[in-house]
């Protein structure tokens, strides 16, 4: 490797994706564990139409 010569970008990059994939990824387990936690809700005070809606 020549001395004048900067130093790769592309480790950093990946960090990069992997940082924000985790961080999408854990949006969506939020979303999902919220939802389900609220059609445990509706199902423990005694409702009988629970089911989420679809978007």
């Amino acid at each position: 490797m020549d001395e004048n010569e900067p130093p790769s970008r592309r480790a950093a990059l990946i960090a990069l994706f992997v940082v924000a994939a985790i961080v999408a990824g854990g949006f969506w387990v939020a979303r999902v564990l919220h939802d389900a936690g609220r059609t445990e809700d509706c199902l423990m005070r005694g409702g009988h139409n629970c089911a989420p809606l679809e978007r």
